[in-house]
């Protein structure tokens, strides 16, 4: 009994001792999880809430970039577009003199002709058939075909050309013709998406896709325009006079040429704005040519180190030289030193965009213009001038014709005689109505012609005039 009870006794102190070294270890266990694991979840959790990135949208989230009214489409802007562009055919005929010939068998005996024949594009502008194109698309051309995007062939006849700014007018007789509207180019903006459309490589209504790359651009080698707008849109040879056009289907240019060393499209290309080309249109249909209007100032645009020169904090804007005399620039207060920063609330940094803007303006139009004088920004109205007659160096004053004067003299360039203050032309019996057709050689159709002309080489080498008389006799003039 004792014994049992030893056993017993025994085996109750041996569970004893285990359950408490069970119940250490769990202590011990448990202590160690709250050390190092409930404290490690704590931090990650609190990490989490600290870092939590936002929600960031991205281009291709739905409802934006794919629905209906933002996605990018040109079908509208190439439907109202393309059955408004024509393909243009110029004919010329030239003819070829054999000298010896006429020598001995008389004047134009084996003279040859041929015809020469060249392609561009038009843009029809009304729905009776006016079509305003470049003018070297149809510079001298003796017969003008029109073909619309419909295949119909029409006869066209030329109402009027602009040499300085490149454009031409025709007219076929047709009605119910597809035609564009002219948009506002001064509200162009760059990066804004633009279509040309036009007949490239004689392919009819061919539509590419481009954005403005610039405006206001100055072309290197181009003596006329100064305000082209400049695009990345696709043009090749055949696009000049196609249209430029907004996503709308707006005209904003006429498409006229290509930075190019191969003669194809390499990058870029450029369009005479539309504000430019209408008025051009308008002043050929009402008064037979083009006005020019001016501020009556002198000056030039501003760059950086011009800036610093005269001490001025602004390097972008027209410095005011000189003032004319009695100009509508004087009559409303701006002075020597200004410089224009606006006109019309359109920004003025270069002499670009002052060219540009006043090609697109009438005579007697009245503009606002804005200048900084002595760090204070003023606002002058002004009514523009005429641009006078230009007055050679020979002592005569010239204005440009008209096509219906051209066609009246059977002539296809000429400048005519208005005024003349050299006595001694008057006592040769040149008189005001006389039309010179050339200078030394070189054939003129501006009055500027003649002014380059005689000014590269009055003084050094005699200058030669040929003139068509009053009866439609050729004059010859020689100055020494």
């Amino acid at each position: 009994m004792n014994k049992r009870i030893f056993k017993i006794k025994l085996q109750m102190k041996k569970i004893a001792s285990l359950l408490s070294v069970s119940i250490l270890g769990g202590i011990i266990t448990l202590g160690s999880y709250l050390l190092f694991f409930q404290k490690d979840n704590t931090l990650i959790a609190e990490n989490t809430e600290e870092y939590k990135p936002s929600i960031v949208q991205t281009s291709h989230s739905i409802g934006t970039a794919y629905t209906p009214e933002n996605r990018l489409d040109f079908t509208k802007a190439a439907k109202e577009s393309v059955d408004a562009v024509v393909h243009v055919k110029n004919t010329a005929v030239k003819t070829v003199r054999d000298p010896y010939a006429e020598i001995f068998y008389g004047k134009g005996y084996g003279s040859k002709q041929y015809a020469q024949v060249g392609t561009g594009s038009g843009v029809i502008i009304s729905s009776d058939g006016y079509i305003v194109t470049n003018n070297h698309v149809v510079k001298g051309a003796t017969e003008i075909q029109i073909t619309l995007n419909n295949k119909k062939i029409y006869k066209a006849k030329l109402i009027g050309k602009d040499v300085k700014n490149d454009i031409a007018l025709v007219k076929i007789e047709a009605t119910d013709l597809p035609f564009m509207t002219f948009a506002n180019s001064d509200n162009i903006k760059v990066g804004e998406w633009v279509l040309a459309v036009g007949n490239p490589y004689n392919l009819t209504s061919t539509v590419t896709a481009g954005i403005i790359s610039a405006k206001g651009r100055d072309l290197e080698g181009n003596q006329n325009l100064e305000s082209f707008i400049q695009t990345d849109a696709a043009v090749n040879p055949g696009n000049s006079g196609g249209a430029l056009v907004n996503t709308r289907g707006e005209l904003i240019g006429i498409n006229t040429a290509i930075s190019s060393k191969t003669g194809s499209f390499i990058g870029y290309s450029f369009a005479v704005p539309s504000n430019i080309a209408k008025k051009v249109v308008e002043d050929l249909l009402e008064y037979g040519r083009v006005q020019q209007a001016v501020l009556g100032i002198q000056g030039g645009e501003l760059n950086g180190q011009i800036a610093n020169n005269l001490d001025i904090d602004v390097s972008e804007g027209f410095y005011v030289q000189e003032v004319t005399e009695n100009s509508g620039a004087a009559k409303a207060g701006i002075l020597q030193n200004d410089v224009i920063t606006k006109i019309d609330n359109v920004k003025i940094t270069s002499y670009a965009d002052l060219a540009g803007f006043l090609r697109s303006k009438e005579p007697n139009e009245i503009v606002e213009v804005t200048v900084l004088r002595n760090h204070t920004e003023l606002v002058y109205k002004v009514t523009l001038d005429e641009k006078e007659l230009l007055k050679s160096k020979l002592g005569f004053r010239l204005i440009d014709l008209s096509v219906q004067e051209l066609n009246e003299n059977k002539l296809s360039h000429g400048v005519k005689i208005t005024d003349i203050e050299n006595e001694e032309l008057k006592k040769f019996g040149v008189k005001e109505g006389f039309i010179i057709t050339s200078v030394n050689g070189i054939a003129v159709n501006t009055a500027d012609d003649v002014e380059k002309v005689i000014s590269k080489y009055y003084g050094r080498y005699p200058v030669r005039l040929e003139m068509i008389n009053l009866k439609g006799e050729r004059e010859r003039y020689i100055f020494r």
